[in-house]
């Protein structure tokens, strides 16, 4: 491959960041239905048909804004690799660094709230997302109680709903109350509450 090929393809990856980061915002700041792939084009400074080029429809862009951001958070999360107790530690800090990125949390609940319409590109998207993380929840509760660190009474399937769906409503209360609430506290108060180890 040629200098000028390579020169080339991070020419294209470049740019292709510079989109989904504009998307990514666009899309927290007017939601999917309201953002224009024309305004997010001239964002970055480029045509509406050289956006085109790169993501062929609005659905195509969304769905990879939003791939992107789980693959961050994943690698971040580093599921493979942390079970039990530990992968509750790291949902509580994933929670702390959400606490530094209000557009992504943004970006979050209103493309979630909007996709509970099945007609919403992102539908299958949100469910396929919602059952995998309440499957690595419940299995992180479930290693915690076989390791002895779950609160007698507590059932692995029902904490993880509710510790989801706590995180999700944070999340909300988070960005209405202009980052005021203490999204992080509570949910660490939440975990320590169900665990007999430390935090």
């Amino acid at each position: 491959m040629s200098a000028e090929t390579r020169h080339g393809y991070a020419k294209g990856r470049a740019r292709r960041t510079e989109i989904l980061d504009q998307a990514m915002a666009l899309f927290g700041e007017a939601g999917y239905r309201g953002a224009s792939l024309r305004v997010i084009a001239a964002r970055c400074g480029i045509s509406h048909p050289g956006l085109l080029h790169h993501f062929p429809t609005k659905e195509a862009l969304l769905l990879a804004v939003l791939q992107r951001r789980d693959d961050v958070d994943d690698e971040w999360l580093a599921l493979d690799v942390t079970r039990g107790v530990d992968h509750l530690r790291r949902l509580a800090d994933l929670a702390e660094l959400n606490a530094k990125r209000r557009g992504i949390v943004e970006l979050f609940s209103v493309v979630a709230a909007e996709a509970t319409s099945p007609g919403h590109p992102a539908h299958a998207y949100f469910g396929t997302r919602y059952r995998t993380s309440l499957a690595h929840t419940e299995l992180a509760y479930r290693q915690a109680r076989d390791d002895g660190a779950l609160r007698e009474g507590i059932d692995p399937a029902a904490a993880a709903q509710q510790l989801v769906a706590l995180m999700d409503g944070l999340q909300i209360q988070w960005l209405i109350s202009d980052c005021a609430t203490d999204m992080v506290g509570v949910l660490r108060a939440h975990l320590r509450a169900q665990l007999t180890v430390a935090l």
